[in-house]
């Protein structure tokens, strides 16, 4: 039997969008429909994901509408998606999360409005759920008794992508930054390597806190130039860590030793867990279309962006480029 439509449209059904492992955020994402309400949640998961018995995902009972439902929520003035996506899971049930893949977006009409619901993967590293006003009951189940247990369709289909997604567990991530805004060259006698964020770029590198944080990331790296720096310290500050400065990951160093950054590069995701690494424009496309070749996740060049102030979340399943999510911007939604 089919399950129901969502949410208050109960003779509509919503449209699912979590096809792939490219994912990407619009730079504005209410503009993609009339009247867009946005909202963001996750897939909660723990366990083991090399043993997948163990694998258990939290499905919640939310009492206002009597139904079993993935924890998501809308977007609070000045906040990104990601920061929505975290607060609203920490709200609805209690856990700390370290986020995962971005999976996509759904939507679905609500009234004269469209929702849209961007969701990850998210394991849960802490807290204890506690019943609250908005969910009264949460049941952790294996993925196949949670999707007989979901009441929409829409939210099944969420979970199938996650399913997918933890079949090749992610091994490392490199977070790939690109600086913030910084004064503009012309406009900047000295040393181009010492040009300072501006206004905008402080404001980009204050929101990426919020952004990146919640990936929980185990290293900081960043390009030598000042404004790389400077787009790395408050991410550095928020977590208590160092930040290891090297030429390697810049734009020079591509431009005079490829293989030697490219060997950088591999070192990293060799490495394991999660690293931030804060470069620059040049480096960034060249070095993802170089990883995309070396793979099984081929990226047409056109898709393969990178804003001041964006990141790349790549994910890596024993050095093979298994996933890429590009977020054009720390700041909070338009």
């Amino acid at each position: 039997m089919s399950k129901r439509p969502h949410e208050y449209d109960k003779d509509r059904a919503g449209d699912l969008d979590v096809t792939g492992r490219h994912q990407s955020i619009p730079v504005r994402p209410r503009k993609e429909f009339s009247r867009t309400t946005l909202a963001a949640g996750a897939v909660l998961w723990r366990g083991d994901l090399d043993d997948p018995e163990s694998v258990e995902v939290a499905v919640i009972h939310r009492p206002h509408y009597d139904d079993w439902s993935l924890p998501k929520g809308k977007v609070d003035a000045g906040e990104n998606l990601v920061a929505t996506a975290a607060r609203e899971i920490r709200e609805e049930t209690g856990y700390d999360i370290r986020l995962g893949k971005l999976l996509g977006r759904v939507h679905y009409p609500v009234g004269q409005r469209t929702k849209v619901v961007y969701y990850w993967t998210a394991k849960v590293i802490g807290g204890e759920f506690t019943p609250n006003n908005e969910v009264d009951e949460l049941r952790w189940l294996p993925p196949a008794q949670a999707r007989e247990l979901l009441s929409y369709d829409i939210d099944a289909g969420v979970l199938d992508k996650a399913e997918k997604r933890f079949t090749l567990p992610a091994t490392s991530r490199i977070l790939y930054v690109r600086h913030a805004h910084a004064f503009q060259r012309r406009n900047w006698a000295g040393d181009d390597n010492l040009r300072p964020l501006d206004k905008k770029g402080q404001r980009q590198a204050q929101a990426l806190v919020s952004l990146l944080a919640f990936y929980r990331p185990h290293r900081l790296y960043s390009a030598e130039p000042q404004r790389c720096q400077l787009t790395a310290d408050p991410l550095a500050m928020a977590l208590g860590k160092d930040v290891t400065v090297d030429p390697i990951y810049g734009d020079q160093a591509w431009l005079h030793s490829m293989t030697d950054a490219q060997q950088a590069m591999t070192e990293l995701i060799d490495a394991g867990g999660t690293s931030v690494v804060v470069s620059q424009g040049l480096i960034i496309p060249d070095m993802i279309a170089w990883l995309t070749n070396q793979g099984r996740l081929p990226l047409p060049e056109r898709s393969i962006k990178a804003k001041k102030g964006s990141t790349w979340v790549l994910s890596f399943h024993h050095g093979d480029l298994t996933g890429a999510d590009y977020l054009p911007s720390p700041l909070p939604v338009k």
